[in-house]
């Protein structure tokens, strides 16, 4: 599971190199409402060269999975993007307007692997026109045209070209990347490409439920497959496997790795390589098993990795895992205090404010660590978490335990570059909210991921019979507030102050108040006027402040949004501010809110689920919406913030012996996505 945070930035930081410091920009591009940003490496150069050579292969390894992600995001993103690529590099008039826009949707697509927004899951439009449009395909060379047209070419590629405009012109064609609007048939009403043949929900979900695995030790059956209905309209499952689907590309994955298992750290990492290496190429789910666990265990290696399918948010359903990777190395000085939290896992499960019988009675294998991030790939690239805990196999969990990072380089990154924005200035209600959240701000953000990851995602347990599958299309973000609202009640928890994490039992305040503010109001400005929250974090934090809201205490409401007369040019407008009044009795509503997500969770209770979720998560105050759109835009900031990767330059021996790994902050966004478009893309454009 994924925590992710939204802020917004525009600062300058040192960036390490392996052999020098140099300050560079750290801002790299800006477009529509996303920022492009650098993040810093620390202590890269102080890691062995066995480990940095570690680092080198398992960055390659997590590249090569690029182009599955593109695809499964929709089965028509290859073909664009290597259309727009085309056009961008041939394309004679770089000056034309058209061209110009060109450039800046294509930027939009690398951003969101692919045409649908990576947040709101709309599908954005070009800017450029049709008439434009096809006439730039004319500049297209022949080679390009034989790989854009691929197992197709012999329709034409007029024909192919035609269907690629219609796709990204026509509003109502694959409006929505993961449709999960009540009361439709979410496979045939979302865009992206899980599932295909013109499969519906009910067909997927009986096939799912034939195959169903109740063992002890259940596979995660659908995590690695696409379901697809074939002309007689039997079901197929394709899995995803070396020589299978995608296998083009796992191929390469399984090279890199193969070539990092010779450098693991030792024998237990090493067994994590083999165990994936496995199951690459087997696609066999017993093997992914055997594999978490053996990540799971492994707490001594101070590089890690994740790489390979992993969270199942663009799922409709919530089965099959989207392509992600990320090579990381432990912070020691951060890790002190998550190293402190899993110690006490125990007692956070124990004096939770949840039923006693939804609780683990022994709590097991809980580790935690802080990380720097190396590379960003797949789902985590170009926007990435800043927490995630896995596996998310919940008998794992249970059983074997779980590992949780805080990401710290980009929790830096994000507060360096939100210093002096004036976002806080505009919508907190007065120096008070301020002056807190820079006291306290970045620590509580870190606190509170720790919390989320480390025990939130952990805790509480499933009864007799109850799977991950029970809460449906509402499981990812039942999943997330129940993270969220354990990390919230225990922030503000003496114990906190006790164990050395929290300087005093003030400090959490600033974190109460911006959850609530974000939650409530200013996450509004990520979601275009009039439309509803389709997002799994959204809703979640959403649910929480709005549950919160609809169950203060009338005559003296411990949060509330309160109108504010401000005064200006002589005039007046009203502003709305979020004022908490009374935050131990704030903690009291979260605790119980939590209780009843548990209880939710445990028992696997989907009408509840489907209720909290409708009643709050959902729905936007339209008059508050438009408030907030019109404040934040006179900011001239952007919502949204993503990263370009540093590029890993091996130094190799005549012999091909590693004698280095140079690292190199100077790449742009354009040319590093034209690089990784260059050298990591060896999926056919048609993978149906």
């Amino acid at each position: 599971m994924k925590k992710y945070l939204i802020l917004l930035m525009g600062a300058t930081m040192l960036i390490s190199c392996n052999k020098t410091k140099q300050e560079i920009n750290y801002n790299v591009d800006k477009f529509y409402d996303l920022e492009v940003l650098r993040y810093d490496v620390p202590d890269f150069e102080q890691l062995s060269l066995q480990q940095q050579t570690l680092v080198y292969y398992l960055t390659e390894a997590a590249l090569w999975g690029r182009d599955i992600l593109y695809d499964q995001n929709c089965r028509y993103n290859l073909a664009i993007r290597r259309t727009l690529e085309s056009i961008y590099c041939n394309y004679p008039d770089k000056q034309d307007e058209q061209y110009v826009l060109l450039e800046k949707y294509l930027k939009r697509v690398w951003f969101s692997n692919g045409i649908h927004h990576h947040y709101s899951e709309d599908k954005f439009l070009p800017e450029f026109t049709r008439e434009w449009f096809a006439s730039a395909l004319s500049c297209i060379p022949d080679s390009d045209l034989a790989v854009i047209g691929g197992s197709r070419i012999a329709e034409g590629m007029d024909n192919i070209f035609a269907e690629l405009t219609e796709v990204m012109f026509n509003p109502a064609l694959l409006s929505k990347k993961t449709n999960q609007a009540a009361g439709v048939d979410l496979l045939l009403t979302s865009a992206n490409n899980y599932y295909g043949g013109g499969l519906t929900q009910a067909e997927a979900e009986e096939w799912y439920a034939a195959h169903k695995d109740n063992s002890p030790e259940p596979l995660w059956i659908g995590l690695n497959s696409k379901l697809v209905k074939r002309a007689d309209g039997t079901i197929e499952e394709r899995v995803f496997k070396v020589g299978g689907l995608y296998g083009e590309a796992l191929e390469h994955v399984v090279y890199w790795l193969e070539k990092a298992r010779e450098v693991a750290e030792n024998e237990q990492q090493r067994t994590v390589i083999d165990k994936l290496i496995e199951y690459n190429r087997t696609g066999d789910l017993r093997t992914f098993n055997e594999y978490c666990i053996a990540w799971v265990r492994d707490l001594d290696s101070h590089v890690d990795f994740i790489n390979g399918f992993t969270e199942v948010y663009g799922d409709p359903l919530g089965i099959t895992g989207a392509w992600e990777a990320m090579v990381n190395f432990k912070n020691p000085e951060a890790t002190k205090r998550t190293a402190i939290l899993a110690e006490n896992a125990q007692w956070f499960e124990d004096n939770s404010p949840t039923d006693k019988a939804f609780k683990k009675e022994n709590v097991k294998g809980v580790s935690a660590k802080v990380i720097n991030a190396a590379i960003l790939a797949g789902d985590c690239y170009p926007s990435t978490p800043i927490g995630i805990n896995l596996p998310n196999a919940n008998w794992i969990r249970k059983e074997y335990g779980s590992k949780s990072v805080t990401i710290q380089n980009i929790t830096d990154a994000y507060d360096k570059a939100a210093e002096g924005n004036g976002f806080n200035e505009e919508f907190m209600l007065s120096d008070k909210e301020i002056k807190m959240a820079h006291q306290y701000g970045s620590l509580d953000d870190n606190c509170h991921t720790d919390l989320h990851e480390c025990l939130g995602h952990g805790s509480g347990k499933l009864l007799d019979g109850v799977t991950k599958d029970n809460l449906r299309e509402h499981g990812s973000t039942i999943e997330e507030a129940r993270a969220d609202l354990f990390g919230l009640y225990y922030i503000a928890d003496p114990k906190l102050v006790e164990l050395g994490i929290l300087p005093n039992t003030e400090a959490y305040k600033a974190e109460y108040y911006r959850q609530m503010m974000n939650g409530a109001m200013t996450q509004l400005v990520r979601v275009e006027l009039g439309k509803d929250l389709e997002e799994a974090h959204m809703r979640n934090r959403q649910l929480i402040a709005n549950w919160v809201l609809d169950h203060v205490n009338p005559e003296k409401p411990e949060a509330e949004i309160i109108a504010v007369d401000v005064a200006k040019d002589n005039s007046h407008e009203t502003k709305h501010y979020m004022r908490i009044n009374d935050y131990e009795g704030l903690r009291r509503l979260y605790g119980e809110l939590l209780a009843i997500i548990q209880e939710v969770t445990s028992t696997g209770n989907y009408a509840m689920a489907k209720e909290l979720v409708e009643k709050y998560a959902v729905r936007i105050d339209p008059e508050l919406h438009r408030e907030m759109l019109e404040r934040y835009q006179k900011l001239n900031l952007a919502p949204y913030k993503g990263f370009i990767n540093p590029k890993y330059n091996a130094i190799e021996s005549k012999e091909g012996e590693m004698i280095d790994v140079m690292l190199d902050f100077s790449e742009g966004y354009a040319a590093q996505h034209l690089r990784y478009s260059r050298d990591y893309s060896v999926l056919p454009t048609w993978n149906d």
